[in-house]
């Protein structure tokens, strides 16, 4: 077997499970959907019902993915899941194709979904053709998404440097310009294939970064809001979903042209 199914090559996988948990968790424990993300409409018949049914949802997919045996199963729910919450901004899209930030919302709930495509096949023990094609699509997704992080960050800068303590020097927004640059630098690079291994690790290391000086501050400061909570379950996502198509792009690489021997 190859070692690359040690728990430490996992942990991408078990990363982006717990960010689902967390998301669920926090469905649960308000009885919404965090509208921020899921922008389900209040006059939505049996919405409260509907919320807490999608919170399950997630738990169950979370956890499926956290074990081998059952992350295909976790991995196909949350890609569902993740499919859904992108097309709930449509109405958003169709209404104000003009505001980017509409077009952001759907390529940001979708991101995590081609990372579960990645968790699908890597986990598949079937035709390695068909497992190679299925994450090399869910590799391209997801650096579009990136891409279109970066096109967030530029159409909203004062928005997005408000987020930046401002204790970090050189300032808000240099970084809120910085960040944005370097979701440029790795959309393309994980499109392109070009230093792809790298700029998947560095994406995961920034998302972290986000959750350690942004996100997990914000629990401290406002530890009764159900948005706090769900953006840091959100962002532990994305940091797992970047570290998923990290950790695939470091097993091709790494076996680029030897057989097969799962």
């Amino acid at each position: 077997m190859h070692s690359e199914h040690t728990p430490l090559h996992d942990l991408g996988r078990r990363i982006f499970g717990l960010g689902a948990i967390v998301f669920g968790a926090t469905g649960l424990a308000w009885g919404d959907f965090a509208f921020n993300w899921v922008p389900v409409q209040p006059d939505v018949p049996h919405r409260a019902l509907l919320a807490y049914l999608t919170a399950i949802l997630l738990i169950l997919g979370g956890l499926g993915v956290l074990w081998r045996r059952t992350a295909q199963a976790g991995a196909v729910i949350l890609a569902v899941l993740y499919v859904i919450f992108a097309l709930l901004w449509l109405p958003r899209v169709i209404g104000f194709p003009q505001i980017y930030g509409t077009w952001g919302g759907l390529l940001e709930e979708l991101a995590p979904a081609p990372a579960a495509l990645i968790v699908y096949a890597m986990c598949s023990r079937g035709d390695p053709v068909r497992r190679e094609r299925l994450a090399q699509l869910g590799r391209y997704v997801f650096g579009v998404c990136v891409l279109s992080f970066a096109a967030e960050h530029f159409t909203a800068l004062p928005q997005t440097a408000e987020m930046v303590p401002a204790w970090i020097p050189p300032g808000q927004r240099f970084w809120a310009i910085a960040t944005g640059l370097f979701f440029v630098l790795a959309g393309i690079a994980i499109i392109s294939g070009v230093m792809a291994t790298l700029g998947a690790r560095l994406l995961t290391a920034m998302f972290v970064g986000f959750s350690l000086l942004i996100w997990f501050p914000r629990l401290f400061e406002m530890p009764h809001a159900h948005n706090v909570w769900a953006g840091n379950a959100v962002n532990l996502t994305m940091a797992g979903a970047a570290w998923v198509v990290a950790d695939w792009l470091a097993r091709r690489d790494r076996y680029a042209g030897a057989p097969d021997r799962e």
